[in-house]
Parts: C-alpha cells; sequence; structure tokens
C-alpha cells in the first residue's frame, strides 16, 4: 500500500531503524490489535500502539469515566467524566493519529460475543482487572489462537507475560483454578499507585508491537514481575502444564470464579444498606465492624464503627465478643465477606456482611460522603 509523505515523516524514528524499516511500518499499519479495557493499563497502552500507527485499534469496555479513573487512566480527561470510555478513548487517540482506524465495543465482553469480536484481530491484549474475564480471553484465544498479551496491576506491583504465543504457555498453566471470591482484592478495593500501570502498559504495547514485527524475544514463557517500591524486576519462567485441560468451548466465567453463585448460606450473611438503616432504629446494641484500611477509614467511614483490618483480624478478633451481634462492612463489601466468613468459623454466630459496603451506603444515604 506505501507510505504517504505525511506518515514517512510521522515515522521517520522506526523507518531507520533495521528492524522495522518501511516494510515493518507497514505491517504495523495493516496490522489489527484488540484492547481489552480502556482503564489503567488499556490507555498506555492505547496511546502507544495508535502513536505507532497499528492500523486498526479496537477497544472493548463497557464503564464511563469516572472522577476516581483520572489519577491512572491517561486515556481520559475532567471534561470526558460521564462519557462512555470506548468514545473518550476514541477521541484521544484520533486526536494523536488521524490515520488509524478505532472500532468501539461498549459492551460487557462474554461467552457469546467474545470470539466474534476477537477472530479478526491479530493480538489481543489484555487490560482487565478480574478473573472471570482473564479466563474468558484466555480460553477465546487459546481457540482462536490468538496471542495473548498480559498485564495485571495492584498496589506497587505488576506483571505482564505474553500467552499462547507460539505454542507457548496460556493463563490456565499458570493459574489452573481462579481464587475464592474476595480472596484477591482488586485495585478498587486495595488501590494501585497512579504511575503503575503506565510501566505495565507500556511493556504490553512493546510485546505487541515486536509479535507483530516478528522482532525481539518475547516474554512467552517468562513471567515478569515489577516491584516500584524496590523499583527492582525480575522474571518467573513458565511453562505449558500437560495436566491443563485442553480448552474447547467458552463457559460461564462467573460461575467458574464463584461469583454471583446462589448460596443459601452465603444469603443468610448478606444485609442490605436499607436493612443496616432499619437495624440502626431498632437495634443500636450492635457491633459495626470496618475491615478497611486505615488510609480508607480517614477518607470515610460510618458512624461509631470499629476499625480492624482484615489482615489484623485474626490477631485482633479477641477484642469481639461472641455474643456480640456484628455487622461488617468495607469498601464494596467483597472483603468483608471474607472476614464475616472467618468469624463465622471461629465461633461468632452472630455476623453478617454489608452488601455493596460503605459506597453503597453512600450512593443511598450519604451523597456528602466522599467516595473513593
Amino acid at each position: 500500500m506505501g507510505l504517504s509523505k505525511n506518515q514517512i515523516g510521522r515515522y521517520s524514528r522506526h523507518l531507520i531503524m533495521p528492524e522495522v524499516g518501511v516494510k515493518g511500518q507497514e505491517k504495523l499499519a495493516q496490522s489489527k490489535v484488540l484492547c481489552i479495557g480502556a482503564g489503567g493499563l488499556g490507555s498506555p497502552l492505547a496511546l502507544y500502539l495508535a502513536s505507532a500507527g497499528i492500523g486498526t485499534i479496537g477497544i472493548v469496555d463497557f464503564d464511563v469515566v469516572d472522577l476516581s479513573n483520572l489519577q491512572r487512566q491517561i486515556l481520559h480527561a475532567e471534561e470526558r467524566v460521564g462519557e462512555l470510555k470506548v468514545e473518550s478513548a476514541k477521541k484521544r487517540l484520533l486526536e494523536l493519529n488521524s490515520d488509524i482506524n478505532i472500532n468501539t465495543y461498549n459492551l460487557r465482553l462474554t461467552s457469546d460475543n467474545a470470539l466474534d469480536i476477537f477472530k479478526d484481530y491479530d493480538v489481543i491484549v489484555d487490560g482487565t482487572d478480574n478473573f472471570a474475564t482473564r479466563y474468558l480471553v484466555n480460553d477465546a484465544c487459546v481457540i482462536l489462537n490468538k496471542p495473548n498479551v498480559y498485564g495485571s496491576i495492584f498496589r506497587f506491583e505488576g506483571q505482564a507475560t505474553v500467552f499462547n504465543y507460539k505454542g507457548g504457555p496460556h493463563y490456565r498453566d499458570l493459574y489452573p483454578e481462579p481464587p475464592p471470591p474476595g480472596m484477591v482484592p482488586s485495585c478498587a478495593e486495595g488501590g494501585v499507585l497512579g504511575i503503575l500501570p503506565g510501566i505495565i502498559g507500556v511493556i504490553q504495547a512493546t510485546e505487541t508491537v515486536k509479535i507483530l514485527l516478528g522482532v525481539g524475544e518475547t516474554l512467552s514463557g517468562r513471567l515478569m514481575l515489577y516491584d516500584s517500591l524496590k523499583m527492582s524486576f525480575r522474571e518467573i519462567k513458565l511453562r505449558k502444564n500437560p495436566d491443563t485441560p485442553k480448552v474447547e468451548k467458552l463457559i460461564d466465567y462467573e460461575e467458574f470464579c464463584g461469583i454471583n453463585v446462589s448460596d443459601d448460606k452465603e444469603d443468610e450473611l448478606e444485609i442490605t444498606v436499607d436493612d443496616l438503616k432499619n437495624i440502626q432504629k431498632d437495634n443500636p446494641k450492635f457491633t459495626l465492624l470496618d475491615v478497611r484500611e486505615p488510609g480508607e477509614y480517614e477518607i470515610c467511614s460510618l458512624p461509631d464503627s470499629k476499625l480492624i483490618p482484615l489482615g489484623d483480624l485474626t490477631s485482633r478478633v479477641h477484642e469481639l465478643d461472641t455474643a456480640d451481634d456484628i455487622i461488617v462492612y468495607c469498601h464494596h463489601g467483597m472483603r468483608s465477606l471474607q472476614a464475616a466468613r472467618m468469624l463465622k468459623g471461629m465461633g461468632y454466630k452472630k455476623v453478617r456482611n454489608l452488601a455493596g459496603g460503605i459506597d453503597a451506603w453512600a450512593v443511598k444515604f450519604d451523597d456528602k460522603m466522599p467516595r473513593y
């Protein structure tokens, strides 16, 4: 197809590199990359892929831009708060490079649509933050034989690798089974250094370009671990596991990860914010236990609550009376559910978990409470 005069000027620093050159840049222009997520990882990833001249970039996301995103999601801006992330991303990427095509998918990725969306792309890049979608992305890539450029972040640490590339290992070789629900907190629960996704997302973009150009050594077979507090990188070797079951079809990944699975015992543990409001009126003699971190407690808290971070619960459980009526809460209800299970296992009979956590309370009853 050839490069125009403007494109030669734009990509001149690529063209003079023997590993890229004119043919390589033309190959990038003909390539199609699908970014799963337009958040922390998807932001630097998409920006650098657009800058590099990837001809078609697909973006899958069903969320809207929120003020809390702007600490790390550099695709978006203050004036786009409330806008669909895929539309905000498209505007920014076309401002950066009007020569490329942007396909947007404002939807939740599911077993029903993943194969159809993935099939036309050369590389799939996973910038998601939950296990159900990671397994879905992996399995769809395995079925379609697509490279899966993986990244994840939490607090000060990140990791990246390339799955399902040239016969290499895939996600299930590393994680055969998902952890129990709530065991691994998300960034929304545990926080993340705003700069961290920039580093991991750029590594994902680098691996993607290398795959498309067919140059260098990818991270296939190597899990790269990054610790920003120590400013250190290390690697773990990954190998295909002969015991990993063959992926032949997509399944219900929320059920696989234990999400939203009906369980009468769990239902007995859950109360809503409306229930809590009524309990406060009718039964003031109960313990409201906050299992978030001290920094979160400083941002906002429910009146008369007792703070025992989840990580300290086993060593400080003596501070709670087994006869107490205990209601546990956290940010969104996942850590508190884990805490409620722990207390039940330690003999506490009257324990319930606040579904939706303090965030649900703020939405329903306190619009002046800071949300984070």
